[in-house]
C-alpha cells in the first residue's frame, strides 16, 4: 500500500509542471472589445492589431463591437471586465474626457493603460472653390474674420476633431471658438457639407478627405501631426508652417486593472511584438494611420497631458461638466 501511494504521489509531482503549463495564460481565446462600431477607424485599427496578436499568442483574438453612449458602453465594459487577461480593449481618446463633459464619473484611472498603438492626426481641409491654397492663407483669413463668421465640422460637439479646431484657434492667439462648430455625425456629411459650400473648415482626419483631394474637390491645406501623412507626403503639418499645435485621435491598448503580474507581463510583451510586426505596420500606414508605441510609462504620462489639454480647452469652449 506505501508503495502505491509512492508512486502515486510521485506521478502527481510529474503532472504538476504539465498542469501548470496546460493552464498558463493564454489557454483560451481572447476578447477585444472595441467601444465603437465596426468599420469605423478604431474597428479598423483594432481588427489589424488582432491579426498581429493571434499570431504572437497562438490563440484567436475575437474582436467585440460593444457600441453606446459616445462611447461609454465599451469602455465601461473594458474597465470592468475580469482582470485575467483574457479581456482587453481599444481605448479611445473619449474616456479622457468622459468626466469633464459630464457623462460619467469614468476616466483614465480606471484602465491599465498598456499603451498608444496608433494615432490618427487631424487637419485643415477646406474647399476646393475657397479662396485658401495654403494653410497661412487661411490662418490670416482666420484671424481678420469675426468671431464664429468661419464654420467648421467634423464630430459632435466636444469631440477630437471640434477639440482639434480649438487648439488651432488657440495657437493662432484667437479665441477656441473663432470657428463655430456645427456638429455632425461624422466626416462624411460633414465633407459633404463642405463641398457644398455649407461649410469653411473640416478638421477631421486629412484621410476621410483623400477622395475628395484627388478629385479636386477640396485641398487639405495641412495636417495635425508631428509628421507628415505616409499617404499625403505633400501636405504639411502645421509647425512646418510655423505653428506650435499637434492633434491626434489615438487607438490605445487598455485592460481591467489588477490583471496578475505572471499574466500582464507576457501579455505586454506579446502586443509589442505584434505591434512591431511588418505587415500591421504596413496595414496601419496604408490607411494613413500612424503606429505608435510608448508602452504604459509613456501612455500615462501622455494622457495626463492630453486630459489637462482637453478639460482646458473644452471649458473655454463652455462645455465642461465636470
Amino acid at each position: 500500500m506505501m508503495k502505491r501511494r509512492h508512486m502515486l504521489g510521485a506521478a502527481g509531482l510529474l503532472a504538476a509542471p504539465g498542469l501548470a503549463r496546460a493552464q498558463a495564460w493564454p489557454a483560451r481565446p481572447v476578447t477585444l472589445i472595441v467601444p465603437w462600431a465596426a468599420g469605423g477607424g478604431t474597428d479598423t485599427v483594432a481588427r489589424i492589431f488582432a491579426q498581429g496578436l493571434e499570431r504572437e499568442l497562438g490563440q484567436p483574438v475575437n474582436v467585440v463591437n460593444r457600441t453606446g453612449g459616445n462611447g461609454i458602453t465599451g469602455h465601461s465594459a473594458i474597465a470592468t471586465a475580469t482582470p485575467d487577461g483574457y479581456t482587453i480593449g481599444m481605448g479611445t481618446s473619449e474616456f479622457a474626457n468622459f468626466r469633464t463633459l459630464g457623462l460619467v464619473d469614468f476616466g483614465p484611472e480606471n484602465f491599465d493603460l498598456l499603451s498608444r498603438v496608433a494615432v490618427l492626426p487631424a487637419g485643415v481641409t477646406v474647399s476646393a472653390q475657397s479662396p485658401w491654397s495654403d494653410f497661412p492663407a487661411f490662418a490670416a483669413a482666420l484671424r481678420e474674420s469675426r468671431r464664429g463668421q468661419l464654420t467648421g465640422s467634423g464630430v459632435g460637439a466636444g469631440g477630437s476633431w471640434h477639440l482639434a479646431a480649438a487648439g488651432l484657434c488657440r495657437a493662432l492667439g484667437l479665441e477656441a471658438d473663432r470657428i463655430r462648430w456645427i456638429p455632425s455625425n461624422g466626416g462624411a456629411p460633414a465633407l459633404q457639407d463642405l463641398v457644398a459650400g455649407g461649410l469653411g473648415v473640416f478638421t477631421g482626419s486629412p484621410v476621410e478627405a483623400q477622395s475628395l483631394a484627388a478629385a479636386g474637390r477640396v485641398r487639405v491645406l495641412a495636417v495635425m501631426g508631428e509628421q507628415r501623412l505616409s499617404t499625403m507626403p505633400e501636405v504639411p503639418t502645421l509647425r512646418e508652417t510655423g505653428l506650435d499645435w499637434a492633434y491626434a485621435n489615438w487607438f490605445s491598448l487598455v485592460a481591467p486593472r489588477g490583471i496578475p503580474a505572471p499574466v500582464r507581463g507576457p501579455l505586454l510583451a506579446a502586443a509589442a511584438r505584434a505591434h512591431a510586426r511588418p505587415e500591421v505596420q504596413d496595414q496601419l500606414r496604408g490607411r494613413g494611420i500612424v503606429p505608435v508605441w510608448d508602452g504604459p510609462e509613456g501612455f500615462a504620462g501622455f494622457v495626463a497631458d492630453f486630459t489637462e489639454t482637453s478639460a482646458r480647452l473644452l471649458r473655454e469652449l463652455g462645455l465642461a461638466k465636470g
